[in-house]
């Protein structure tokens, strides 16, 4: 069997579709198909990886596995997501990936002003179309400094590291500063995209800023929508001027409050990704077909909450999970897939129920012998993603 080879998507908007359990592709695909978004059916971060203990080469395949029985042929993107350091390039490059988001998150908050910063940024105005006139004074040159300059010089040593691990193989390069507890300022993002042309990051297709409001795992939007959309507005500006580049929103499942906005603000300069939700509905296949087992899953996570949400913002907490019922058949089921605590719980614990010797066989066996609910499934909740984009 020949399998099918992603590549680069460029500016072409598009949508990441993350796949945990590599039986999702089916699914994606009949989601994917009705409308007009670039696909990447490969998606893992190095995170995700090491949680579920799959190697880079196992997502790969899974996705390039499924395309061929499907006999799809048109182009389709895989992303290496939230890479930190030069060895997550080098296997992820080995596995097949093209497109790697590079997280320099440990980074930010320890840079400085550098002379050569001073120089580029101080007393310099920038005249954005579509955007005020943007002026530097030093104080505001020091604070973008100490925020991302040392993760810039990161990103610079990544996407040296990018391209030498590629060779000759075309590539493209996102640039994730999401996970920070401030949202991303339109000044600070034009320094982000003026730094990244000064230290020659090759191939940037995407920039992930934090935006305003909440974008919490595995729910709707959380803020004044008004803001978010003037906000977006100014952050497509600087996009267009600094790249043009994509504008990458992360956490981007279940947003649908504002998904028209992205779709009309952003227009073809987006990607979404999604990761979480792909689990949650591959559990609601678990939950329809065989109810004991979720009921034992709902458990273990419930003992594993406290621990797991460390890494993650979130608005479940322990008493809510503890407050949840047990999992006794169908009518509790929007308790767990469909309100904010129980979907939140089931989220966060992902990882350990995925190295759980006991529940990893035997959901994957439930979603084989289930196959048409699991595409079912998917494609209706992906569907609804894409479709409101598309509204905008």
């Amino acid at each position: 069997m020949n399998l099918p080879q992603p590549v680069p998507l460029g500016l072409k908007k598009s949508f990441g579709f993350g796949d945990r359990l590599g039986l999702a592709t089916p699914g994606h695909y009949a989601a994917a198909k009705k409308f007009d978004f670039a696909p990447i059916f490969a998606q893992q971060s190095i995170r995700e990886m090491e949680r579920t203990q799959r190697p880079p080469e196992e997502v790969m395949k899974a996705a390039q596995t499924a395309l061929a029985e499907l006999g799809y042929t048109k182009p389709w993107g895989a992303d290496a997501d939230h890479l930190k350091l030069p060895e997550h390039v080098e296997r992820t490059a080995r596995a097949g990936f093209c497109f790697f988001t590079i997280d320099p998150s440990a980074h930010v908050g320890k840079g400085s002003l550098t002379p050569e910063m001073e120089s580029a940024y101080v007393g310099k105005k920038f005249d954005v179309p579509g955007l005020r006139t943007v002026q530097f004074d030093r104080a505001a040159v020091q604070k973008a400094a100490v925020k991302y300059g040392a993760a810039l010089e990161h990103v610079g040593v990544m996407g040296r590291q990018i391209t030498k691990s590629m060779g000759s193989r075309p590539f493209e390069i996102e640039v994730s500063v999401d996970e920070t507890d401030e949202p991303t300022s339109v000044p600070e993002h034009l320094f982000i995209g003026l730094e990244l042309k000064r230290h020659k990051v090759p191939n940037v297709v995407s920039v992930a800023p934090r935006f305003i409001g909440d974008f919490e795992k595995g729910i709707d939007y959380k803020g004044d929508l008004k803001k978010f959309e003037a906000s977006l507005r100014e952050h497509v500006a600087v996009a267009k001027f600094c790249g043009p580049y994509k504008i990458s929103v992360h956490s981007g499942s279940d947003k649908f409050a504002v998904y028209p906005i992205v779709g009309r603000v952003c227009g073809e300069l987006l990607h979404v990704k999604t990761a979480g939700t792909n689990y949650l509905e591959a559990l609601r296949v678990v939950a329809r077909s065989d109810a004991k087992l979720f009921a034992e899953i709902v458990e273990f996570c419930r003992g594993r909450f406290d621990t797991d949400r460390a890494s993650y913002h979130i608005s479940a907490t322990l008493d809510g999970v503890r407050a949840l019922p047990k999992y006794s058949g169908p009518k509790d089921e929007p308790k767990f897939l469909d309100e904010v605590t129980g979907r939140q719980l089931l989220h966060v614990t992902f990882g350990s129920v995925l190295t759980n010797p006991s529940f990893k066989p035997r959901i994957l066996d439930i979603l084989r012998k289930h196959a048409d609910l699991h595409k079912e499934l998917l494609e209706k909740h992906l569907s609804k993603h894409l479709s409101l984009l598309s509204k905008g």
